[in-house]
């Protein structure tokens, strides 16, 4: 996959173009977000776990051989796959660099920052590994690439894709699946499309896909993702199809960042998400297209946001008496039954 596998989606993904080969500490190397160090770092630290090489260049910044080097990478891989999560900022980087070699020399330790263009003085508050201002029982999240409509069933589940070079997918990427896209990528310029659409079926059955965004393939890992909180009309219910098309809307062709709190009995992950600053479940809720879901969240505010719904009678309580969604699929299946 090479470069391929450090693009991000331009215009709402920020693009990290930081190569194996050059790092990121020069002008040259074509830097422009300051976290593409993180990403870079990231992505060789798990070259290293294939390849057992370190970056060419990385000399020309330290003072040590390259079996230290080695040595380094191998300390620096075993820590990372340890964090959760993994380091998301350039100071966060940067202080799990310094406590991780913190026995080795200085030189070579600042030289490696520096390589990687990552501060060599961290501030002394920076967090390492720990996400801040997050509500309780907050897990991980994630940052996805451009949401299909496709990937919109109904009105509080959607289908996400994140980039393989976002550190916590990086860290926890299967090696087998590694592979598989770097024979893919071998397949394809040999022109042996069989063999390529092989792979890829066995990249899919594994839980990613290779993505073509803007003519750059990404390695992208699936998440199913069930809206924290709400509950909105399912698809032949009133209001079901007005429900998909209003979330269609406002996530369509955009990246989000998706808190995740839990997993639910089909294997979603249920989570918090935003896009372009909005909260998604909020606009769902005022705008009548969604329940407040009380059976598994006693927010105050999604309760607010239900209520002024209904005091103006728009979307679904526009009707006397609505049907709610978890009545409707019980009496489904009772039916079926």
């Amino acid at each position: 996959m090479g470069n391929a596998l450090r693009f991000l989606y331009k215009g709402c993904c920020k693009p990290a173009t930081a190569g194996v080969s050059h790092g990121v500490s020069t002008p040259n190397d074509g830097v422009s977000t300051p976290n593409d160090g993180v990403s870079a770092l990231s992505h060789d630290l798990f070259q290293f776990d294939t390849t057992s090489q370190v970056p060419e260049g990385l000399s020309k910044h330290v003072v040590s051989s390259k079996k230290a080097q080695a040595n380094w990478y191998r300390k620096l891989l075993e820590a990372w796959r340890e964090a959760r999560p993994p380091p998301k900022t350039p100071e966060e980087a940067s202080k799990f660099v310094i406590l991780t070699l913190k026995r080795h020399q200085k030189a070579d330790v600042q030289g490696l920052l520096a390589y990687y263009g990552l501060p060599r003085q961290p501030s002394a508050n920076a967090p390492v590994n720990a996400p801040t201002s997050l509500p309780q029982g907050f897990k991980f999240e994630l940052q996805t690439l451009p949401v299909d409509m496709k990937a919109v069933p109904d009105g509080d589940t959607i289908t996400v894709y994140v980039s393989t070079t976002d550190p916590r997918e990086s860290s926890n990427l299967p090696r087998e699946v590694r592979l598989a896209a770097d024979q893919r990528s071998k397949a394809r310029a040999a022109k042996n499309y069989t063999k390529a659409d092989e792979l890829h079926k066995k990249i899919i059955d594994s839980g990613y896909r290779v993505l073509n965004l803007q003519n750059q393939e990404i390695l992208a890992r699936k998440y199913r993702i069930r809206l924290r909180g709400i509950d909105a009309p399912e698809s032949s219910m009133p209001y079901g199809k007005e429900a998909k098309e209003e979330l269609v809307k406002l996530i369509q062709g955009k990246c989000l960042r998706v808190l995740i709190y839990d997993e639910d009995l089909y294997g979603r992950c249920v989570g918090d998400i935003y896009c372009n600053g909005k909260f998604v479940q909020e606009v769902m809720l005022k705008k009548g297209l969604a329940w407040h879901y009380t059976a598994y969240d006693q927010r105050v505010e999604l309760a607010t946001w239900e209520k002024e719904a209904r005091a103006k009678r728009v979307g679904l309580w526009a009707s006397a008496n609505p049907e709610k969604p978890w009545e409707w699929r019980k009496n489904k299946r009772q039916r079926v039954a």
